[in-house]
């Protein structure tokens, strides 16, 4: 199984949304959304990305697209200095998708698509990823996300049966492609995402995936991915930051988590599908990675 398949798929979008800013000169809008990640496209126009996870105000011009993780604060102006007003008063309907500001100058024409997850199954995959990431939309993967942002402003425009049930969809597709366009660009220099871009080192962790209670060795990971135990050893380590068999645990303790939280399973279940022989098995490395036991981290 591919891990970032995994991921995606255990994350389960709990909520999206599709929204449009038409903007004209001048402007400015202040983002923050604390509990939804944002995928933000310049779909014509230009303005001025700032947020403290950048080193330094960023032109943005047609085309630009970038995610934004929970929690990070930015803003859109046509010119630096504007005054802002929140993104979140120019929506005051829930149903609300398209939005007007700013006076009589140039326009720039805004789409956002904003999603909310199970924290507990996304915590792998944002990990591995910047608070503010701008996307190279120009190879394979961004072109097909342009193509779901122009279905998305087709499927608002003309508001048809079941318009509202479509745009959700493509707003889930939207945040795949925006991964996969991250991943094929050379985002993430370390983790686990840095080894699905080494045939070798993702045959190795497509078959660790696929069945995490099997007894792994470095041994035979290394014939998976067709090297010699100390090559793969080290490889391993230099592109993902740990060791194989410290790896293996982490998705050992991130799937436990899950059932812990998806499922009214005993810890001594969870501990057998995990690849643990015992409840205090399982119990000793969780505490040791997670500061306690199974059974306190589910009920709080």
């Amino acid at each position: 199984m591919d891990p970032v398949e995994d991921v995606l798929t255990a994350m389960r979008i709990e909520q999206s949304r599709y929204l449009r800013v038409e903007a004209t000169a001048p402007w400015g809008i202040a983002f923050h959304a604390p509990e939804t990640t944002r995928l933000v496209l310049i779909a014509s126009g230009s303005c001025v990305l700032t947020a403290d996870a950048l080193p330094q105000p960023r032109r943005l011009t047609a085309g630009d697209c970038f995610v934004v993780q929970a929690t990070t604060k930015f803003a859109l102006e046509d010119e630096p200095g504007r005054p802002l007003v929140e993104c979140e008063t120019l929506f005051p309907e829930p149903d609300r998708t398209v939005a007007t500001h700013g006076g009589p100058g140039a326009r720039t024409d805004i789409v956002s698509g904003r999603f909310s997850f199970d924290t507990t199954a996304a915590e792998p995959l944002f990990a591995m990823l910047p608070p503010l990431f701008v996307l190279d939309l120009h190879g394979a993967a961004g072109q097909q996300l342009r193509a779901t942002f122009e279905l998305l402003a087709r499927e608002d425009a003309e508001a048809g049966l079941g318009s509202g049930l479509v745009t959700s969809r493509l707003a889930d597709v939207l945040f795949v492609q925006a991964i996969r366009a991250f991943c094929e660009t050379g985002g993430g220099t370390l983790g686990w995402l840095a080894a699905q871009r080494d045939p070798r080192l993702a045959a190795a962790t497509r078959a660790l995936h696929a069945d995490l209670a099997h007894p792994w060795t470095v041994e035979a990971l290394a014939r998976e991915a067709g090297l010699s135990r100390s090559a793969f050893a080290a490889a391993f380590r230099a592109v993902v930051g740990e060791t194989p068999l410290g790896y293996l645990t982490s998705w050992r303790l991130h799937q436990a988590k899950r059932l812990l939280h998806e499922t009214d399973l005993s810890v001594a279940q969870i501990a057998a599908r995990v690849g643990y022989e015992s409840n205090a098995a399982l119990t000793r490395v969780f505490r040791r990675r997670e500061g306690t036991t199974p059974g306190a981290w589910r009920r709080r």
